[in-house]
Formats: structure tokens, sequence, C-alpha cells
């Protein structure tokens, strides 16, 4: 049991940090005591969100460094902006060095950063300000492919051998803001968007339960990206009615779809597959997550729209659009799964109860930045791939200066 509840303050205060905040109210190890954002009001109304939900006595911040001198926060979830990261990183740890105030731990959500050269600046500064850290991915927290991996491990695995191939998918319509939409900010498109979700999950499905990582060691690449949606001419103009002006996928155009498959190499010898895509040109009713896990002798399936309860609404039913069913949903009338509870669906209620709990002493993390790192090296190594047409060897010659032609402006698909 924790000696006392951690203090958590955030940074970003969008779509995903609010995510978060839904699920802190299963977290009983912690209270969220503070949010910055770059816009004051933001800040102040996801704290008053946060109090809203019972989370705490929630401050809104005017800095980072304001934050982590409060004595009051003892960790900060990072939740802000890609282009951000190395900025918000370098004011955490440089109050931190300076005496300024002390943390536990920071939460890094996904990707760790735009690419592999700042990645490795991301994890450089939390090691040298001493920090402990956690790779926030929520997708290996899901119920489902907890329980899932566990049980095809003990049973099927321990009885006919190890799995030889893992499929995941995340799949919907498109971001919520602009920012994501631009790759010169986000560091890409849908692959450096998702795909760190995707890539990680097969890894992990093909990982032993109680081993590391680096037991499943990827030794080839191959990656694939397109537009297939919104650079025809009338959803381009569409996305930017929709995003603003910044948003030209006429003449700035980020991929919309990816694909990736991953040769792995295993301990005991095996060569075993990841299978990953990722999609903002779905359309059905929302966010669809997936996975599957396929041995000798058995396989396992999950897919978060294949839900227990569905509605069904009438064309006579004309609400307005919202996200009240599931996230990232498209429609209102027809029948419709409904996700009960995303954030425990979604693996963040989990994520963020394990790493309350790591930074508080009572457990040892299960992904840090060091595993953030790795998965923006199979993404850039993705990316490469996909630029010159061909499988490539892991981890190929000049990732650490590789910026994809996606997050530079010149990709043409």
């Amino acid at each position: 049991m924790a000696d006392r509840r951690l203090g958590v303050g955030f940074i970003g205060s969008g779509f995903n940090a609010r995510f978060h905040l839904q699920a802190f109210q299963a977290v009983r190890d912690a209270d969220v005591r503070g949010v910055w954002s770059p816009t004051k009001q933001h800040a102040e109304e996801t704290a008053a969100l946060a109090r809203h939900l019972d989370l705490g006595q929630t401050n809104a911040y005017r800095s980072i460094a304001e934050m982590v001198a409060d004595p009051e926060i003892d960790a900060l979830w990072l939740c802000g902006r890609n282009d951000a990261r190395i900025e918000n990183m370098e004011e955490i740890t440089d109050a931190v060095v300076r005496g300024k105030g002390e943390l536990k731990g920071i939460a890094c959500e996904k990707p760790l950063a735009r690419n592999l050269a700042e990645a490795q600046r991301v994890a450089e500064l939390v090691t040298q300000a001493g920090i402990a850290h956690g790779y926030l991915e929520n997708q290996a927290f899901t119920p489902a492919v907890t329980h899932g991996r566990a049980i095809i491990w003990s049973r099927g695995a321990a009885l006919t051998g190890r799995p030889y191939l893992a499929r995941a998918a995340e799949e919907h319509s498109g971001p919520h803001m602009p920012w994501f939409w631009q790759g010169q900010l986000q560091g890409g498109g849908v692959l450096n968007d998702m795909m760190c979700h995707s890539a990680l999950v097969v890894r992990h499905l093909l990982t032993k339960p109680g081993a590391p990582l680096s037991t499943v060691r990827p030794v080839q690449v191959t990656g694939h990206i397109a537009s297939l949606k919104w650079t025809r001419p009338e959803y381009a103009k569409r996305l930017q009615q929709q995003m603003g002006k910044e948003v030209d996928y006429a003449t700035r155009p980020s991929e919309d779809f990816a694909s990736v498959m991953i040769e792995f190499e295993t301990d005991d010898g095996a060569t075993v597959l990841g299978e990953a895509t990722t999609s903002w040109s779905f359309v059905g009713a929302g966010l669809r997550l997936s996975a599957e896990l396929l041995g000798p002798e058995y396989s396992m399936s999950w897919n978060t729209l294949d839900s227990p309860l569905k509605l069904f609404f009438s064309r006579e039913v004309k609400g307005k659009a919202g996200e009240d069913l599931v996230e990232k949903q498209n429609a209102e009338i027809g029948l419709m799964p409904v996700v009960a509870s995303e954030p425990a669906a979604y693996g963040y209620e989990a994520e963020d109860r394990h790493f309350a709990r790591v930074f508080l002493g009572c457990e040892q993390p299960e992904l840090t930045f060091d595993d953030g790192v790795e998965v923006v090296k199979l993404l850039m190594a993705a990316y490469m791939s996909a630029e010159q047409g061909k499988t490539l060897e892991f981890p190929p010659a000049g990732l650490e200066q590789f910026v994809p032609a996606v997050a530079r402006g010149t990709w043409r698909p």
C-alpha cells in the first residue's frame, strides 16, 4: 500500500488529457492537483472539470515551472502537442535540476516525439534530471489485450508453442484538432499519430508476459503510406473548411492510411511477424481498435465495436452530432454500438492506475521513455521504408537524422 497519495499535474488540456481525467476516477492512490496549458482559459476549464469529477483540489497554473515548484505536485502527465514536447520537457527538467521543485515521475503520452533525434533528447533530459519515467501506451493496458494475452500464453503457448503472428489496427475518420493534420507540427500523418499504438501492441502480444520487449527484436520493417480520402479535392476542401486555412491537403498532405509489416527474431530463435494498420479514412460507427494473436493451435481477436450494448434510432430521431456513443462517432441514427466505459475499454484506467503506483514506489514500470524511443525508431523505419519502396533491415542507417517527407512538407501521394 502507498503511504500517501500522488499529486498529479497535467501538461495539456485537450481531448487526450480529458480522457485521462475520466480515467483517474478509477485511480485510488492519486489526486489531480494541477493543469497547465498554453491557453489559460483551457487550463482553467480543464481544472474545473477535474474538480467536478472529484479528482482533487485542482488548480490552473501560469507556467510549467510554477506547477513543478508546488510541493502538492508529485508527478506530471505530459499530454501536450508533439511540436512542444522538447520545450515542455526542458522547462520541467530545468526546474528540477535547479532545485525549484521535486518530482517522483513523468508519464508521457504517445508518441514520445516527432522523430528519433527528438525522442532521444526527451529520454536524455529525463535521465539527466534523475526523474522516474513512464511511457503512456493505453492499448497495451486494455482489459481485452491484457487478459487475452495472459490466457493465450498460459494455455495455448505453454502447450503448443509460442504465437507467431500478431495483428493490430486503430482506425477512425480523422483527428479533432488542426495541428494533428499538419505534418510539420505533428511529425507526420496517421503513421506517426497512431501506428505508435499498433506497432507496440503487436510486439507486446508476441512477448511472453513477464519478459522484456527486447526478447522480441525487430529485424526487418516494410512500411507503406497513402492518402486514400483526404486529398480528394472535395474532401481537401471540406477539411480546410473544418480545420482552417493552415490545413491544406491540396498542397501539403499527410498520409491518412499506413501499414507496416515487422519481422521479429525472438530469444528462442523463432521468426515471428507483426502486422499493423492505421487509418484516418475509416468510416464506421466510430473509433475501431482491433487486435489478433495467432499460434499453432489457438487464436484471439478483439474489436472495440463488437460491443454488447447497441442502440437503434430511426430517421425520425434528428439529434445533433456528438460523441456520446463512441469516440469519433460518425452517425446519430441507425443501429449503433455503444462503448459504455471508453476510459476503461481503451486502457486509460489501467495505465493511469499502474503509473500512479509506479511513481509511489509500489510497482516497476511496464513501459518507460526507453520503450517510447524504440517505438519512434520503428515509426521512422516504416516511413523510410515507405519512401524508398522496399523492405529495410532494422535499424536502417541514417535513422537518427531522418525526418519523414510528410513532416518536411515535401511528400506527394
